[in-house]
């Protein structure tokens, strides 16, 4: 079933634990920090391959500049700035949003977390592969760059994150009985 709901002649299972419920039709779970971990080690495996490929073709493995970091940084910005306005309209104020406006930034945000992970494991990756030859400044300077990267890959995932959780509705009041 693509909308991630229960099937109607199911019984829920109670696989998240007791006291959880089950989600709303039409809900979205919120993102998994299990799947993102994950797919930030399968990162990694990417990126360490990728450089150890690369090398051993004879070519010279791939470098970050410091117009990947800016673009990645700005990126985290917006995410940051999105999220933050769309918390105080949705949580603080309690303006209804457009329908397709909160679908399209809690995918955006979702969307985030997860390219995020897997740059950022990547970088990882080629901060792993260059460690060996700390002592020369070439490699020295790829790790830096690499790790910094990283660094700001993860800015991009906890941005994605907030702006997910800005989009929760909030609960209303009058209907807890």
């Amino acid at each position: 079933m693509a909308s991630g709901g229960t099937e109607p002649d199911r019984a829920p299972r109670d696989e998240d634990g007791p006291g959880k419920q089950p989600p709303r039709p039409g809900s979205v779970r919120p993102t998994s920090r299990r799947l993102l971990v994950a797919i930030a080690v399968l990162g990694v495996a990417i990126g360490v391959t990728l450089v150890k490929a690369v090398e051993a073709g004879g070519g010279v493995a791939p470098a970050v500049s410091w117009l990947t970091l800016v673009a990645w940084a700005f990126l985290a910005a917006l995410l940051f700035a999105a999220a933050r306005n769309t918390h105080q309209r949705i949580q603080v104020r309690r303006e209804r949003v457009e329908a397709s406006r909160a679908v399209f930034l809690l995918m955006i945000g979702k969307a985030s977390a997860y390219v995020g992970a897997l740059c950022a494991g990547v970088y990882a990756g080629f901060a792993l592969s260059f460690l060996q030859a700390m002592g020369s400044s070439g490699p020295r300077n790829r790790v830096i760059m690499a790790g910094a990267a990283a660094v700001v890959s993860v800015l991009v995932v906890t941005a994605g994150l907030l702006l997910e959780r800005a989009c929760r509705i909030p609960e209303d009041p009058d209907e807890n009985p």
